[in-house]
Protein backbone atom coordinates (compact mmCIF):
# COMPACT_ATOMS: atom_id res chain seq x y z
CA UNK A 1 0.00 0.00 0.00
CA UNK A 2 1.04 3.64 -0.88
CA UNK A 3 0.73 6.63 1.58
CA UNK A 4 0.49 10.03 -0.01
CA UNK A 5 -0.11 13.22 1.60
CA UNK A 6 -1.79 15.97 -0.34
CA UNK A 7 -3.18 19.56 0.35
CA UNK A 8 -6.72 20.52 -1.50
CA UNK A 9 -6.55 24.27 -1.52
CA UNK A 10 -8.53 26.56 -4.03
CA UNK A 11 -10.72 30.07 -3.18
CA UNK A 12 -13.56 29.40 -0.76
CA UNK A 13 -16.88 27.98 -2.65
CA UNK A 14 -14.92 26.05 -5.06
CA UNK A 15 -16.12 22.93 -3.62
CA UNK A 16 -12.93 21.75 -1.79
CA UNK A 17 -15.07 20.03 1.20
CA UNK A 18 -18.00 18.30 -1.15
CA UNK A 19 -14.95 17.17 -3.37
CA UNK A 20 -13.37 15.78 -0.03
CA UNK A 21 -16.20 14.09 1.66
CA UNK A 22 -17.83 12.72 -2.03
CA UNK A 23 -14.04 10.96 -2.01
CA UNK A 24 -14.60 9.77 1.72
CA UNK A 25 -17.83 8.50 2.16
CA UNK A 26 -19.08 8.36 -1.41
CA UNK A 27 -22.32 11.00 -0.71
CA UNK A 28 -22.79 14.54 -1.09
CA UNK A 29 -22.79 16.07 2.65
CA UNK A 30 -23.91 19.63 3.73
CA UNK A 31 -20.85 21.86 4.27
CA UNK A 32 -20.15 25.25 5.58
CA UNK A 33 -17.11 27.70 4.97
CA UNK A 34 -14.28 25.72 6.23
CA UNK A 35 -12.94 27.74 8.78
CA UNK A 36 -9.01 26.09 9.73
CA UNK A 37 -9.14 22.65 8.25
CA UNK A 38 -10.99 18.98 7.72
CA UNK A 39 -8.28 15.90 7.42
CA UNK A 40 -9.49 12.59 6.15
CA UNK A 41 -7.94 9.32 4.82
CA UNK A 42 -9.12 8.41 1.68
CA UNK A 43 -8.57 5.03 0.33
CA UNK A 44 -8.88 4.05 -3.19
CA UNK A 45 -7.47 0.94 -4.90
CA UNK A 46 -3.92 0.16 -3.05
CA UNK A 47 -3.29 3.76 -2.26
CA UNK A 48 -3.87 6.07 0.93
CA UNK A 49 -4.06 9.69 0.50
CA UNK A 50 -4.36 11.63 3.49
CA UNK A 51 -5.99 14.94 2.41
CA UNK A 52 -6.02 18.01 4.11
CA UNK A 53 -8.87 20.38 2.88
CA UNK A 54 -7.65 23.75 4.26
CA UNK A 55 -10.19 27.00 4.14
CA UNK A 56 -10.21 29.23 0.98
CA UNK A 57 -11.85 32.79 2.26
CA UNK A 58 -9.05 35.50 1.70
CA UNK A 59 -7.83 36.19 5.45
CA UNK A 60 -7.11 32.13 5.60
CA UNK A 61 -5.51 31.93 2.95
CA UNK A 62 -1.73 32.94 4.09
CA UNK A 63 -2.39 29.21 6.74
CA UNK A 64 -2.46 27.39 3.42
CA UNK A 65 1.69 27.48 4.15
CA UNK A 66 1.88 25.68 7.17
CA UNK A 67 0.43 22.27 5.34
CA UNK A 68 2.78 22.26 2.35
CA UNK A 69 5.09 20.18 4.27
CA UNK A 70 6.13 16.47 3.12
CA UNK A 71 3.13 17.49 0.39
CA UNK A 72 3.53 15.60 -2.56
CA UNK A 73 0.19 16.99 -4.20
CA UNK A 74 -1.45 19.65 -4.27
CA UNK A 75 -5.03 19.19 -5.63
CA UNK A 76 -6.12 22.90 -6.63
CA UNK A 77 -10.21 23.50 -6.80
CA UNK A 78 -11.28 26.26 -9.01
CA UNK A 79 -15.27 26.95 -10.18
CA UNK A 80 -15.24 27.04 -13.69
CA UNK A 81 -18.64 28.96 -13.20
CA UNK A 82 -16.69 31.48 -11.16
CA UNK A 83 -15.56 33.90 -14.12
CA UNK A 84 -15.08 36.68 -12.05
CA UNK A 85 -12.76 35.11 -9.37
CA UNK A 86 -10.75 32.90 -12.23
CA UNK A 87 -7.50 35.74 -12.07
CA UNK A 88 -7.60 35.68 -7.90
CA UNK A 89 -7.21 32.01 -8.05
CA UNK A 90 -5.09 32.50 -10.89
CA UNK A 91 -2.88 34.80 -8.88
CA UNK A 92 -3.17 32.33 -5.93
CA UNK A 93 -2.13 29.61 -7.52
CA UNK A 94 1.07 30.92 -9.15
CA UNK A 95 1.80 32.40 -5.51
CA UNK A 96 1.82 29.00 -4.00
CA UNK A 97 3.95 27.02 -6.45
CA UNK A 98 6.69 29.44 -5.96
CA UNK A 99 6.96 27.66 -2.39
CA UNK A 100 9.90 26.17 -1.48
CA UNK A 101 8.62 23.11 -0.13
CA UNK A 102 5.76 22.59 -2.94
CA UNK A 103 8.70 22.32 -5.66
CA UNK A 104 8.36 18.38 -6.26
CA UNK A 105 4.87 18.49 -5.43
CA UNK A 106 2.64 17.66 -8.61
CA UNK A 107 -0.47 19.26 -9.22
CA UNK A 108 -4.01 18.19 -9.73
CA UNK A 109 -6.40 21.09 -11.12
CA UNK A 110 -10.05 20.36 -10.41
CA UNK A 111 -11.58 22.58 -12.58
CA UNK A 112 -15.07 21.68 -10.59
CA UNK A 113 -18.91 22.57 -11.49
CA UNK A 114 -18.41 21.32 -14.94
CA UNK A 115 -22.25 20.41 -14.85
CA UNK A 116 -23.38 24.41 -14.90
CA UNK A 117 -24.28 25.41 -17.87
CA UNK A 118 -21.77 28.42 -17.88
CA UNK A 119 -18.93 27.03 -16.85
CA UNK A 120 -15.58 27.54 -18.75
CA UNK A 121 -13.88 25.24 -20.47
CA UNK A 122 -10.99 23.48 -19.73
CA UNK A 123 -8.56 25.02 -22.46
CA UNK A 124 -10.00 28.49 -21.41
CA UNK A 125 -9.08 27.58 -17.49
CA UNK A 126 -6.24 26.78 -18.57
CA UNK A 127 -5.01 29.61 -20.34
CA UNK A 128 -6.89 31.67 -17.66
CA UNK A 129 -4.75 29.99 -15.02
CA UNK A 130 -1.46 30.47 -16.88
CA UNK A 131 -0.49 26.83 -16.75
CA UNK A 132 1.13 26.54 -19.69
CA UNK A 133 4.02 28.97 -18.75
CA UNK A 134 4.86 26.34 -15.79
CA UNK A 135 8.28 24.87 -16.00
CA UNK A 136 9.65 21.80 -14.28
CA UNK A 137 5.95 20.77 -12.76
CA UNK A 138 3.71 17.85 -13.68
CA UNK A 139 0.52 19.03 -13.87
CA UNK A 140 -3.06 17.99 -15.24
CA UNK A 141 -6.77 19.93 -14.94
CA UNK A 142 -9.64 17.46 -14.90
CA UNK A 143 -13.39 18.43 -15.05
CA UNK A 144 -15.25 17.64 -12.14
CA UNK A 145 -18.98 18.18 -10.52
CA UNK A 146 -18.40 17.16 -7.17
CA UNK A 147 -21.91 16.59 -6.63
CA UNK A 148 -22.28 14.05 -8.59
CA UNK A 149 -18.73 12.83 -8.19
CA UNK A 150 -17.67 13.05 -11.95
CA UNK A 151 -13.80 13.31 -12.53
CA UNK A 152 -13.00 12.92 -9.11
CA UNK A 153 -11.54 9.26 -9.30
CA UNK A 154 -9.78 9.78 -12.72
CA UNK A 155 -7.88 12.77 -11.05
CA UNK A 156 -6.84 10.39 -7.89
CA UNK A 157 -6.12 7.93 -11.04
CA UNK A 158 -3.63 10.53 -12.35
CA UNK A 159 -2.34 11.36 -9.43
CA UNK A 160 -1.64 7.47 -8.30
CA UNK A 161 0.07 6.95 -11.37
CA UNK A 162 2.35 10.17 -10.87
CA UNK A 163 3.23 9.19 -7.68
CA UNK A 164 4.29 5.63 -8.70
CA UNK A 165 6.66 6.46 -11.24
CA UNK A 166 8.63 8.33 -8.55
Amino acid sequence: KYNFLFVLVGLDAAGKTTILYKLKLGEIVTTIPTIGFNVETVEYKNICFTVWDVGGQDKIRPLWRHYFQNTQGLIFVVDSNDRERIQEAADELQKMLQEDELRDAVLLLFANKQDLPNAMAISEMTDKLGLQSLRNRTWYVQATCATQGTGLYEGLDWLSNELSKR
